[in-house]
This record gives C-alpha cells, structure tokens and sequence, in this order.
C-alpha cells in the first residue's frame, strides 16, 4: 500500500515511487521545469574561504553562489592567500585563467579579493 505523506503547505501526495508522474520528486518540487526567468540564474562571486587552525589563517580563493556561507559549498577552487607565510613560502596564488573565465561570465570579485589581486599582480599558478 503506498504511502500518504502530508506537504508542507496541507496537500496530500503519494511517497511511493511508482506513484509519481516522470519528472516529480517524492515531495514535488518540480523546480527546473518551469520556465522561470530565476530557474538556473546564480549570482557568483570570488570571495576568501577561510581554513587553517585557530589563530593561523589560510584562505582559499572560490568561486561560489552568493548565498552560500562563508566557508560553505564552492564552485571551483581557484586559488590561494596565506597571510602568515614566511620564508620561501608562497603567499598568494591564483590561477589567472580562471579569474579571467568566471569575471567573463559574470562573477563579482569581493572587496578582498579584488585588492589582493591588484596588490599581487594576478601572479598566475
């Protein structure tokens, strides 16, 4: 017997898979199907992802949907700041290529980061 799930607005839909029209998940979110002018539009920008321990920062360059957390889900690694090396290690990377590509595309640059590759010269990878 299948089962009867109740939606988050009151409505009523079947859970079991056999149940389910083609393109419906369990809860019917159908959320590509439509023609929205928002279905597939993402802001995206290159901000500074921090990693690292307590008190030794390291930050990765991403590229990454505006509405994702700080540290949260990414798009594309494309580089690297370390504002502690010293030495022979490399402070600053990023890859240049791919700079070029998501800025083509439309991703905005932090203000961090937009200050960070003017100060570093784009030095590529």
């Amino acid at each position: 017997m299948p089962q009867v799930g109740v939606g988050h607005n009151g409505s009523f839909s079947a859970m079991t898979p056999g149940l389910l029209s083609e393109g419906e998940n369990r809860y019917n979110l159908n959320l590509f199907s439509s023609p929205s002018p928002f279905a597939e539009k993402i802001m995206v920008v290159i901000r500074l992802a921090r990693g690292g321990a307590k008190k030794r920062p390291f930050y990765n360059i991403v590229a990454t949907d505006s509405r994702n957390r700080r540290d949260g889900r990414f798009i594309e690694r494309i580089g690297f700041y370390n504002p502690i090396a010293s030495g022979a290690a490399v402070p600053f990377n990023i890859d240049e290529a791919r700079l070029t590509y998501w800025t083509g595309v439309g991703a905005q640059l932090s203000p961090t980061v937009e200050r960070l590759v003017k100060s570093n010269g784009k030095k590529a990878a």
